[in-house]
C-alpha cells in the first residue's frame, strides 16, 4: 500500500524535542524570549466563539500586516504555517520533476529533502575552506537557486550585493532566498532588491526572532506573479492553512518593531559574548549572523562534545556528516544559559 516514492524518502531530522526541564535546550534555534506583549494582548482579546468558524483562507489580515512591516504591498505576500510550508509551495511552484535546482552542499536539511519528495536534480556547490559560498558558484546556473542567508548551520551570510549578481544575470533564474536569521544580520537582507528584480523569492519566519516557533507562522516576499504561484499551490492543498489565532497574533508581532529589535540585539550581544568566551578555550567559531554558533575544538571531536554537554544538561545540534563532523552548533540562549555552556566545556578542556 505504500508508494515507491514514499519507502525512498529520508526525512528531515529535527532536533531532539525532549520535554525535560533538566535540559538547556539550545538544539533547535529557538528563541530564549517570549513572544511581543503585543501578542500576549491579541490572545487576550481573541473571542474563542471564533473558532466554530474557518479561517480567511486568504489571511488577509496578516499579509497587510507584513506587507506594513516589510513595506510592499499585500499582493507581494504569502503566509503560511512556518517558512518550512512556504518553502514546500515554492518547490512545486517553481520547478518540476527532473528539474535541476541549487543550493550549497552544506545548508539546510530540508532542501535535500524536499528535492527528493519532488524528484529535482539537485546541484550542490562545495563550500570552500573556510565554509562560504562562493556566488561564481551560482552565476551559470540551468537551474533555480535556494539558499539559506545567513546560512545553516554555519551561520555564515552572503551580502545582497553578491545576491544582486546572481538575479542580474538572468532574470529568468529564480533566486529563493531563505532569510530566516535575517534580524541578526547587519543590513544583509535582500528585500530592497524586490523593487528591482522579480525573479527574487525571500522566505522567513515568526521561528526566530519573532519568538514564536510554537506557533507555526512563516511569509514570502515577492513579485505578485510568484505570490500567485504560491497561493495557486497551496489552495490545491490546504486552503485554510492558517487558523484564526494565529492570524490574530502573527499580525500583532509583527507590528511590534521595537520588541523585535530589541530582543533581536539581546541575542546579538550574547552570541558575541560567547563567541568570545569559546574563543578563549581554544574554540574556532565561525563569523555567526545568526541566532546560533558553529564551533569546534581541535583535540576534541564534535561528537564528543555533543555528548559531554548532553550529559551534563545542555542539548546543542551536531551534525555527523563530511567536513563539519568536529563542529557543534549551539543555539543562542539567555546569558546565564551560554555561561553554563561555557563552564561546561571549560571542564571538558581541562580533562583532554
Amino acid at each position: 500500500m505504500i508508494s515507491k516514492l514514499a519507502k525512498s524518502l529520508a526525512p528531515y531530522v529535527p532536533g531532539e524535542q525532549l520535554n525535560d526541564r533538566r535540559y538547556i535546550k539550545l538544539n533547535t534555534n529557538e528563541s530564549p524570549y517570549p513572544p511581543s506583549p503585543a501578542v500576549k494582548a491579541a490572545l487576550d482579546a481573541f473571542d474563542y466563539r471564533q473558532l466554530r468558524l474557518y479561517s480567511d483562507p486568504e489571511a488577509a489580515e496578516l499579509r497587510a500586516a507584513i506587507a506594513e512591516a516589510n513595506g510592499v504591498t499585500p499582493d507581494m505576500v504569502m503566509a503560511g504555517g512556518g517558512s518550512d510550508e512556504i518553502l514546500t509551495c515554492a518547490f512545486m511552484a517553481f520547478f518540476d520533476a527532473g528539474d535541476n535546482i541549487f543550493y550549497p552542499d552544506i545548508t539546510y536539511g530540508f532542501y535535500p529533502v524536499l528535492s527528493r519528495l519532488f524528484r529535482l536534480n539537485p546541484q550542490t556547490p562545495p563550500l570552500d575552506g573556510a565554509l562560504r559560498a562562493d556566488i561564481d558558484d551560482y552565476m551559470r546556473a540551468d537551474g533555480h537557486i535556494v539558499t539559506a542567508n545567513p546560512n545553516a548551520p554555519t551561520g555564515i551570510a552572503l551580502a545582497p550585493s553578491e545576491i544582486e549578481r546572481v538575479l542580474a544575470a538572468d532574470g529568468r533564474r529564480l533566486f529563493i532566498a531563505d532569510e530566516a536569521y535575517i534580524d541578526f544580520t547587519e543590513d544583509k537582507s535582500c528585500a530592497p532588491l524586490l523593487k528591482k528584480y522579480d525573479n527574487l523569492l525571500i522566505i522567513r519566519t515568526y521561528s526566530k526572532s519573532h519568538n514564536l516557533a510554537g506557533m507555526r507562522l512563516g511569509y514570502a516576499l515577492g513579485a505578485p506573479a510568484l505570490i500567485d504561484a504560491l497561493r495557486r499551490v497551496k489552495n490545491s492543498f490546504n486552503p485554510y492553512n492558517l487558523d484564526r489565532v494565529s492570524i490574530a497574533a502573527g499580525a500583532a508581532a509583527i507590528l511590534d518593531a521595537p520588541y523585535l529589535r530589541e530582543t533581536a540585539a539581546k541575542i546579538i550581544k550574547t552570541r558575541e559574548d560567547t563567541r568570545l568566551g569559546l574563543e578563549k578555550l581554544g574554540f574556532e567559531v565561525l563569523p555567526s549572523e545568526a541566532n546560533f554558533l558553529f564551533a569546534r575544538r581541535e583535540g576534541i571531536s564534535g561528537g564528543q562534545l555533543y555528548r559531554t554537554l548532553r550529559e551534563n544538561g545542555v542539548l546543542v545540534r551536531y551534525f555527523d556528516k563530511p567536513r563539519v563532523s568536529d563542529f557543534i552548533r549551539i543555539s543562542i540562549g539567555t546569558p546565564a544559559d551560554m555561561s553554563r555552556v561555557l563552564e561546561i566545556l571549560k571542564e571538558c578542556e581541562e580533562y583532554q
